[in-house]
């Protein structure tokens, strides 16, 4: 073997090496968003959005970066969003100064299993969350059709995207229409998740979480349950599609229940709802809450792509 051959050999032995053992160890990639509501800041000086950065900037198997709604690009760039394996929104107000088009945009990231989204607390009415729980009513009820006729299927919503209160005694459900059109194509027309709930806000008070899937990666090292001092209470009906894992739930003194830590797939990435937060309490200075959320973006991270749901 001459020495130019060996030279060629030792490079794509390097090229290989590289490509294939100091790629498996790069950090995964965690975009925080807050839209920093203009409130008080007693609790959180810089905001919740970079305290749970900082907090997690702790795990070196993690690379994060915080970003704002009052930033270029609503803090959501294209550029970054690309560069992103989960992205955290913080919201509470200003949920739609956030374009349908942007959220639109990571939504279809999270459906090609580029980016996994973690929606806290009041995001649940953010219009990115909004949308991708519309794209999973989408599918659900795709799903129900034999396989060769969805390929050309049309899915519209009744009505505009609106946050309109469920009735508390109500049953969460779909309303799905299938109707063939003039082409004999089906034509599937649905009933919006609103994303919200009867009742909220009471004045803050302890919290009961429980640990539903045990041996779930989210939950890992949590204890079975655990308290939250002080807190907002939220109470069922959740207007959403049912999720793929309930991995904690959330209960109060009077008796309200809640789905607080719910998981769905979205064609093939993930989406996770983490309920406890507000920027009025130390709710993000809770040990096991920040343990969620950095369980969650270590799973999420490493599953990106992945139909891989955890425990049942």
């Amino acid at each position: 073997m001459n020495r130019q051959t060996l030279f060629r050999l030792l490079a794509g032995l390097s090229l290989w090496w590289t490509s294939t053992f100091v790629h498996a160890d790069d950090p995964i990639r965690v975009l925080v968003w807050d839209e920093q509501q203009p409130v008080k800041k007693v609790i959180y000086p810089e905001f919740p959005g970079n305290w749970i950065a900082d907090a997690l900037k702790n795990n070196t198997d993690l690379a994060v970066i915080s970003r704002k709604l009052d930033d270029p690009d609503q803090g959501l760039a294209t550029e970054d969003l690309k560069n992103t394996d989960v992205l955290i929104m913080w919201g509470h107000v200003r949920q739609d100064a956030v374009p349908v088009e942007k959220s639109r945009e990571i939504v279809e990231l999270v459906k090609q299993g580029k980016l996994a989204l973690v929606s806290l607390h009041s995001a649940h009415w953010s219009v990115p969350f909004m949308i991708a729980m519309e794209e999973r009513v989408a599918e659900d009820a795709l799903a129900a059709l034999p396989e060769e006729t969805r390929e050309n299927a049309t899915v519209k919503f009744k009505g505009k995207r609106e946050r309109k209160l469920p009735n508390p005694g109500k049953r969460i459900e779909f309303a799905t229409s299938y109707t063939l059109d003039d082409s004999e194509s089906v034509i599937v027309e649905l009933e919006r998740p609103n994303c919200v709930f009867p009742r909220c806000c009471t004045p803050a008070q302890p919290s009961q979480m429980r640990v539903i899937l045990k041996d779930h990666p989210i939950t890992k090292e949590l204890p079975e349950t655990f308290t939250i001092p002080e807190t907002e209470m939220y109470d069922e009906p959740f207007h959403i599609p049912a999720p793929d894992r309930l991995i904690l739930d959330e209960t109060w003194a009077g008796g309200e229940y809640f789905r607080s830590g719910a998981l769905w797939q979205l064609g093939k990435g993930k989406v996770f709802y983490f309920r406890p937060g507000d920027q009025q309490y130390a709710v993000y200075k809770e040990t096991p809450v920040l343990k969620v959320i950095e369980n969650a973006c270590l799973w999420l991270g490493k599953e990106k792509g992945s139909d891989d749901l955890g425990s049942k």
